[in-house]
Order: C-alpha cells, then sequence, then structure tokens
C-alpha cells in the first residue's frame, strides 16, 4: 500500500474513531454511564474488524500509539490540574487514616489474590496491587451531585480520599517502574529496593525540584506571555510546556504519566484560571478516548475466556479492597451509612489503574499477560458499570445533607 494511501486510510480511522468517540461520550450521559466504557468496547471492536480485514498495519498503529501516549498525558496532565499540593497537604489530616488504610488493603487484595490465588508471579501480583489502589470517583460523582450530596462531610471525604487516592498510586507507579526491571531478571524484592531505590528516590527528588523551580520561576512568565495572545492560546501553550515536561520524565524513565501529572501540578496553582479555559478541555476530549480505545484494542480475544474467570476473582478482590480499606476506618468518623457510602463510591478503577496495567503490559507478556491485562479491562469496566446502581439506592436510604454532619 502506498503511503498516500496509508496516510488517507490513517486520518479516515482517525476522523471515525473521535466521531464514534463523541456518539458513544453522548449515548453513555444519556444514561448516566461512564464513557470509557464505550471506549473500551470500541476498541474491542476495532481489533475484531482488524482481525477480518487486516486494515491496522504498522503504520497505522504507530498512529494510534502515538495518539494513545498523548491520551495518557491528556488524562494526567488533567489530574495534576485539578489537584494543589498545598491542598493535598491540607487534607492529610483528616482524610490520612482513610487513605492509608485504603491503599494497604486495596494493594494486599490485588497482589494477594493474583500471587496466592491465581498463583501469579512477583510482578503481576505488584502491577495488579498498584492499579488496584487508584479510584476513579468521577464516576460516582454525578451521582452524589444528582443527589445533592457532594457537598456533605461524606461526599468531601469521598473526593478528598480518592484525590489522594490518585496521586499515590501515580507515586507507587513511579516506584514499582524503577524496581521492575531487576524483579524481570530474577532479584529479589529487597534486593531490587536496595539496588535502586536511592538511585530512584535522587531522580524522583530532582525531577520534583526542576518542576518546583520552573512553577516559581517560569510558569507565571509562560502564561502571562500566552495570554497576549488570548485565552485559547494560553491554555494551548501551557499543554504543550506540559507535554514537554511529561517528555523529560519518560527519558529519565519515569514514563510519560508520572511526568504529565508532576506538569499539571506545576499549572495547578493558577487552575482557577487554567481551567475555565475551553481549549485544554478540548483537547483532553480529543486525545482521551485514544488511550482507552488502545487498552480496548490491545484486548487478544484468545484470552477472553481466561480472562473472564479471572476478572471475575479480582473484581470480588478490588470490591473488597475498597469497602473494607475505606469503610471500616469511616466508620469512626461518617458512622455506618457514611461508611458504606464512601467505601462504594471508591470500588471504581479506570484512568489510573488502567494507566498501570498498560504501562505493566508494555514491558512484555512475562510481566502482564494477555489474560491478565484483559481480566483488569473487565474488572475497570464492571466496576464502571455497576457502582452508581448499587450507590444510587444507597444514598436514597441514607440521604446526605450538605454541609451537614453524618
Amino acid at each position: 500500500m502506498g503511503g498516500e494511501h496509508v496516510s488517507a486510510l490513517q486520518v479516515l480511522l482517525i476522523g471515525l474513531a473521535v466521531t464514534l468517540a463523541v456518539v458513544v461520550k453522548g449515548v453513555a450521559q444519556r444514561f448516566s454511564l461512564p464513557a470509557l466504557v464505550g471506549h473500551l468496547l470500541l476498541g474491542v471492536l476495532l481489533r475484531a474488524a482488524d482481525a477480518q480485514w487486516g486494515f491496522m498495519g504498522p503504520e497505522i498503529r504507530t498512529a494510534f500509539d502515538l495518539l494513545a501516549s498523548l491520551g495518557i498525558v491528556a488524562l494526567l496532565f488533567e489530574v495534576g490540574l485539578t489537584s494543589h499540593p498545598r491542598a493535598l497537604a491540607e487534607k492529610l489530616p483528616t482524610a490520612s487514616v482513610l487513605w492509608v488504610g485504603n491503599m494497604l488493603v486495596a494493594f494486599a487484595a490485588g497482589f494477594g489474590t493474583v500471587y496466592w490465588i491465581l498463583g501469579g508471579d512477583l510482578l503481576a501480583a505488584l502491577f495488579t496491587g498498584t492499579a488496584l489502589t487508584a479510584t476513579s470517583v468521577g464516576v460516582s460523582v454525578a451521582i452524589w451531585q444528582e443527589s445533592d450530596a457532594l457537598d456533605s462531610p461524606s461526599g468531601r471525604l469521598t473526593l478528598d480520599v480518592a484525590e489522594l487516592d490518585d496521586i499515590g498510586g501515580v507515586a507507587l507507579m513511579a516506584l514499582l517502574f524503577a524496581v521492575a526491571p531487576v524483579l524481570d531478571r530474577g532479584g529479589s524484592v529487597w534486593g531490587a529496593l536496595g539496588s535502586t531505590f536511592g538511585v530512584f528516590v535522587a531522580q524522583f527528588l530532582g525531577f520534583a525540584l526542576f518542576c518546583y523551580c520552573f512553577s516559581r520561576t517560569l510558569e507565571w512568565r509562560i502564561t502571562r506571555g500566552a495570554s497576549r495572545l488570548g485565552s485559547s492560546e494560553r491554555m494551548i501553550v501551557v499543554a504543550g510546556v506540559g507535554f514537554v515536561i511529561a517528555s523529560i520524565a519518560g527519558w529519565l524513565g519515569f514514563s510519560l504519566a508520572i511526568g504529565a501529572l508532576f506538569a499539571g501540578l506545576v499549572f495547578s496553582h493558577d487552575r482557577e484560571a487554567v481551567r475555565t479555559e475551553t481549549s485544554f478541555r478540548d483537547l483532553h476530549a480529543f486525545f482521551t478516548p485514544f488511550f482507552f480505545i488502545n487498552i480496548g484494542f490491545h484486548v487478544d480475544p484468545s484470552a477472553l475466556g481466561g480472562a473472564l474467570t479471572v476478572g471475575a476473582v479480582l473484581l470480588l478482590a478490588a470490591v473488597v479492597g475498597k469497602l473494607v480499606g475505606v469503610g471500616l476506618p469511616a466508620l469512626w468518623t461518617t458512622g455506618t451509612g457514611g461508611a458504606v457510602l464512601v467505601g462504594v463510591s471508591m470500588i471504581p478503577r479506570a484512568e489510573i489503574a488502567l494507566v498501570v496495567m498498560h504501562q505493566g503490559r508494555r514491558l512484555g507478556e512475562d510481566v502482564v499477560s494477555s489474560e491478565l491485562y484483559s481480566a483488569m479491562v473487565v474488572v475497570s469496566a464492571l466496576t464502571c458499570l455497576l457502582t452508581p446502581l448499587v450507590l444510587r439506592p444507597l444514598l436514597r436510604r441514607w440521604p446526605q445533607e450538605s454541609g451537614a454532619n453524618d
């Protein structure tokens, strides 16, 4: 196939993917469902179509991989952009007990299920445990909002713990990427930590210091200068600089996802100005579906049979990990009703969980197998679909008043 025909096919497929992603999002919103489930399904269908007609050649797959990488950057950039280090520090006194318990129990549930129950190897268990620490609270937020309960103590606590979850999950992912090569060569966990931890901490602190200095000395000059060009241009420049920072993290071995999170944090102190711009929302809406479409595309149909069984076991671990890890500590601060609501709201796993598994999958079949990868996609889809169905009646049973104590 000639280069011109390949380019035409690339543009055609990307155009169709963008259009279908918007349609899927509109349909999902009508039924109060997360759009990412539809985007995952689009990827699965794209792979099935390619298996039938064979149109996804190497050049086209490279184009989709690039768009998926940009989707990861846009996704994590937004997470950092909507966070703020000072605000996160202020949340620690009230949310830290729930957050630490949540991270430990959720990780242990995922790790133990893969390592001891499913008989997986150490790296697969570590990636699964790390993936299950994260929370996609956006799935639950809409339900809390429609119940006018998001500003209640339990609603605010849910948001605080979930935000800390995302940051903690990304931090664990960074550490895991540092030790994974040593473990993949057959080294022990403690040996891997001993040989890589010092270098990891030095690089991590160096990159964090670079981001901090950039934020204090250059960020405001860039945004102020770009503002003279217009509001849309300012956000495009901010996003472009964010992509550059993410690429630096990628070169250092931290992955684009971690760099994108830090890039968002760099600009987060000016978040009210940044978040009011429509430009980044447009970039986010364009790129992030490609990440989930790419995830779905890499689901191996031949592994789906076993993946459903493994996914059912991991789904139980995903549910128990959050209900126990968050729900039990929350009993002392929110009461029974609030504890159940917070625990259920933390069950969805989507963006960060899939980023972790996607990065693990890139390390090879011996790290994250096709079956485990597909199983975690099943877990992500089911937790996002089932949680709203459970949370709505629970909020009717235990209504939460905004600004009131439970």
